[in-house]
């Protein structure tokens, strides 16, 4: 019988790169538990992993002295992450659109178009500092086993 609880976290990481690891499979791990497929587990993690490196690179301007906090819940049919940063935030409507020509050898703006492309839910709270993701169970995702 699938579990109503939901499996819920929250932690604190230092803001630069290498960070991320454990938070990633300690999270990766419960997606795994709940039965989530391959392709619903690699969203995820490319999600966290795009929406870290903008919270380090971006949000937190690279000061390695500033910290990232991660929530999650994840239960049967859904994964739900919250991630924010200690900076100032931006505006993801000025966000250019990688995609177009003028821009396609920018080297910005790909992430937020990966990460709104593998999830199913992406929104920044009012000060551009925090994003909310939702990636609901697919039914054509293979679990591993």
């Amino acid at each position: 019988m699938a579990s109503q609880t939901p499996t819920t976290g929250s932690m604190v990481v230092e803001g630069r790169p290498p960070s991320l690891d454990g938070a990633c499979k300690q999270i990766l791990e419960h997606v795994s538990l709940r039965g989530f497929g391959q392709e619903d587990q690699f969203a995820v993690h490319l999600a966290l992993e795009e929406a870290f490196s903008n919270a380090v690179e971006h949000g937190n301007a690279g000061d390695r002295a500033k910290t990232v906090q991660i929530d999650y819940s994840i239960d049967d049919q859904r994964v739900e992450i919250r991630m924010t940063d200690q900076g100032h935030g931006f505006d993801p409507h000025k966000v250019v659109d990688p995609r177009l020509e003028e821009n396609l050898y920018q080297a910005r703006g790909r992430g937020l178009l990966l990460m709104k492309a593998y999830m199913d839910v992406v929104q920044y709270n009012p000060a551009g500092n925090s994003v909310h993701m939702v990636r609901f169970r697919h039914p054509d995702s293979l679990a591993t086993q």
